[in-house]
């Protein structure tokens, strides 16, 4: 099963059917209505963070729940629930001067993991 995030986007309920159409049970749990390890505790094979109108600082037990994860679960953050995996690693986020959402932008990276034989910069979608 996959535990779903739901931080109050309905973008969450596509995510959830796509999981589904892919023949995984899904299970949607709204940020403010969960503790980390009651998540934890329904054994999920993955856990995902949805979209949402607000800061990680603000997404209820997102940030908590990335931090509690056994390092091998695996996890997907969408919009806000990326942001919530920068944050809880460390890193930070802040408010782009303006909206950048479908456009590309080159990266640079290093040829290492996931970006293995990808050049570099390389355009990638934000």
């Amino acid at each position: 099963m996959i535990v779903i995030i739901d931080n109050y986007d309905s973008f969450v309920h596509n995510l959830a059917r796509y999981f589904r159409e892919c023949g995984a049970q899904t299970k949607i749990i709204r940020n403010d209505a969960v503790t980390a390890g009651d998540c934890l505790a329904l054994a999920p094979r993955a856990i995902v963070v949805s979209p949402g109108p607000k800061t990680p600082g603000e997404a209820g037990v997102s940030l908590e729940l990335i931090r509690a994860m056994p390092p091998e679960m695996a996890f997907l953050g969408v919009c806000l629930g990326h942001q919530c995996l920068v944050e809880a690693f460390g890193g930070k986020t802040v408010r782009a001067k303006h909206p950048l959402h479908g456009e590309a932008s080159m990266i640079r990276h290093i040829g290492t993991g996931i970006f293995e034989g990808v050049a570099s910069p390389t355009p990638a979608g934000r």
